[in-house]
């Protein structure tokens, strides 16, 4: 392909990436955020513990993640076509996305929290804190690392999704990969999408690990 009809494809491709990847997350985290949250109070340990709604929770997030995210993206076609009218494209592709990824992001908000000092949980009870104060006032700021730490690995796990949604339309890089360099075995261009996702992969983890090392505590002290 000549490069003036490449440059334009895959910077094309590398919005919509993009696009997939951030919309998908903030989705993910505005569905898994709360979700983590009555994990962490209905466990066995936690704040206001309730053994049937944290046994469902559990079931359901266990589920959503043992299914491979392309099956999974094939069961909610209805769902897809629903939500955005078409089952394919990019925009359509952050349904799916969302759904997969939300269960995942639940589990890695859910371990951050747990790794909060119990102690200091304790003495915010002991001053009459809230529930919510606790969640918002403790937990949160007292997990922020681990919490970004968590959200860039989250990132580019939906990276990661966004590319392979391309095996059936999903649009992105993974797309042109697939559709050229697969389909029409155009090697240069599958061999480019390779490092242009590799580069997006990379870039996510260094800002993201920049920003959790900037509000590490233990790294500034």
């Amino acid at each position: 392909m000549p490069i003036e009809k490449m440059i334009p494809l895959m910077t094309s491709g590398i919005w919509d990436t993009l696009y997939m990847t951030l919309m998908s997350s903030l989705f993910a985290y505005l569905i898994g955020f709360p979700l983590a949250v009555l994990l962490v109070l209905t466990g066995p340990k936690g704040l206001k513990p309730n053994a049937v709604l944290y046994r469902v929770l559990d079931v359901v997030v266990n589920v959503f993640r043992s299914i491979p995210f392309l099956i999974l993206m094939i069961l909610v076609i209805p769902i897809t076509r629903a939500i955005a009218g078409k089952a394919y494209g990019s925009t359509a592709t952050i349904v799916p996305l969302v759904i997969a990824a939300a269960p995942y992001v639940a589990r890695m908000i859910e371990s951050s929290l747990l790794e909060v000092d119990p102690g200091v949980i304790e003495m915010s009870q002991s001053t009459g804190a809230s529930i919510p104060q606790i969640v918002f006032k403790v937990l949160i700021p007292e997990a922020k690392t681990s919490l970004i730490t968590g959200a860039t690995i989250s990132m580019g796990t939906i990276l990661g999704y966004s590319a392979m949604s391309g095996a059936i339309g999903g649009g992105g890089l993974g797309q042109i990969a697939i559709s050229y360099g697969y389909n029409r075995y155009q090697t240069e261009i599958m061999i480019i999408t390779v490092v242009l996702l590799v580069v997006l992969m990379q870039l996510i983890q260094v800002i993201g690990m920049f920003i959790a090392r900037r509000t590490d505590k233990r790294v500034r002290e």
